[in-house]
């Protein structure tokens, strides 16, 4: 696992919303999106939870996914993938953000607290510790997992070389 230095910017989004960005922000907003939502709230119950107030609530809506060939080609509309997103503001100031896949508003509202909580020095190092550290582990294991089961259904395919005469 790597770690990130931790320097923060400001800036304001287009809702108004003064917004810290730092550069192992989207290392751990990716963490929290991609982790499953039991693994979040299993540590969300761990943590001392900070008072925040809802600055939108989780709300569920639809994205449209973009794809390419082989990852090189002309970009195309692939379809669209429900997501839920949620915004809230920690009482000491921090304001954090979530978009996770699906419709677990829970899932939403506890990965924008916990973002907001990494942005705070006081809950920073423990979140980071307690929290990112540990899905990291977890979602490096289940890409370990794919990677050995596609592993399993390998075929390799190879040309044999025939000396005979072609029939007449």
């Amino acid at each position: 696992m790597q770690q990130t230095a931790w320097v923060e910017k400001r800036f304001v989004s287009d809702t108004g919303l003064e917004i810290a960005a730092s550069e192992g922000r989207r290392e751990w907003m990716a963490v929290l999106a991609k982790a499953e939502a039991s693994e979040v709230s299993a540590a969300w119950e761990r943590l001392e939870k900070p008072a925040y107030t809802l600055l939108r609530s989780p709300e569920p809506g639809l994205v449209l996914v973009r794809g390419r060939m082989g990852g090189l080609g002309d970009p195309f509309n692939l379809g669209e993938m429900t997501v839920t997103r949620s915004a809230v503001r920690l009482a000491t100031g921090e304001t954090g953000l979530s978009y996770v896949a699906g419709r677990n508003r829970k899932h939403a509202e506890i990965a924008a607290v916990l973002d907001a909580m990494l942005q705070s020095e006081a809950h920073h190092d423990q979140v980071r510790a307690e929290v990112i550290a540990p899905l990291e582990i977890a979602q490096a294991a289940r890409r370990q997992l794919a990677a050995r089961k596609a592993a399993a259904t390998r075929v390799d395919f190879f040309t044999l070389v025939r000396d005979r005469e072609p029939s007449k």
